[in-house]
């Protein structure tokens, strides 16, 4: 195939991806609608079975395409050329960003936790082992390597993943629920810049053993970092 020929093919093959992506988030996978896609791709409804074989698996590439993307990403960062303790603040911090911005990969994630829980899944153990078990990998050794050289408290690193990471997705599951019995809104544009400096500074001063460099090192990191655009849906009003 000519080398413009190809590139038009991955082209075309690029935007079916990244309107199924939006389709499936939006709608699941039950309710999206391949014409939809297509359209939106701006290809022919035949084009979408030729690169993917039914709607099933255009889901799971959709899915795959998200899921390398986030842990592309995430590696990328584990591999910065810098303390692995500081690794560890740009880790936690690209995590809570791409829960804010990236509302597409965690829509799919979340329908297809449910999915794989009810054993409809075959793409999430695929997912699993391809894009997220490399970064867990590398996020525990990088987690071992500030330890042993005392840069970080010797503590269970997966207790310190758990602390790192799963304040971020508390804050946004329970965001609902704390503007039904308080009159903070969570997902107001301030109230996520003021949680996204408190969680990085809280592991500044909670997880190194220098708690001083700690601070210094969550204060630059925030610094250099700035807070990425928002896609958090408008809510309606009544």
């Amino acid at each position: 195939m000519p080398h413009s020929q190809l590139h038009h093919s991955d082209t075309s093959r690029d935007r079916i991806l990244q309107a199924a992506i939006r389709e499936f988030s939006e709608h699941g996978l039950a309710g999206a609608r391949t014409g939809a896609i297509a359209s939106a791709a701006q290809v022919n409804k035949a084009l979408l079975y030729y690169y993917f074989r039914d709607k099933e698996g255009l889901y799971t590439a959709a899915l795959e395409e998200v899921a390398d993307k986030v842990a592309g990403d995430a590696l990328a960062v584990l591999r910065l050329d810098c303390s692995a303790g500081e690794r560890i603040l740009r880790f936690a911090l690209q995590h809570f960003d791409r829960i804010l911005s990236h509302h597409g990969f965690q829509a799919l994630m979340q329908q297809e936790m449910v999915r794989f829980r009810t054993g409809q899944s075959n793409a999430m153990s695929i997912i699993a082992r391809k894009a997220f078990e490399p970064m867990w990998d590398l996020t525990l050794e990088t987690i071992q390597e500030a330890i042993r050289s005392g840069e970080l408290c010797d503590v269970d690193p997966m207790q310190m993943i758990y602390v790192a990471l799963g304040a971020n997705v508390f804050y946004f599951l329970s965001a609902p629920l704390v503007r039904l019995v308080t009159t903070l809104d969570p997902l107001e544009p301030k109230s996520m810049k003021a949680r996204r400096t408190a969680a990085i500074e809280f592991l500044g001063h909670t997880i190194f053993a220098d708690r001083k460099r700690g601070v210094r090192l969550a204060k630059a990191v925030l610094a250099a970092i700035p807070v990425p655009e928002s896609r958090v849906p408008e809510r309606k009003t009544a």
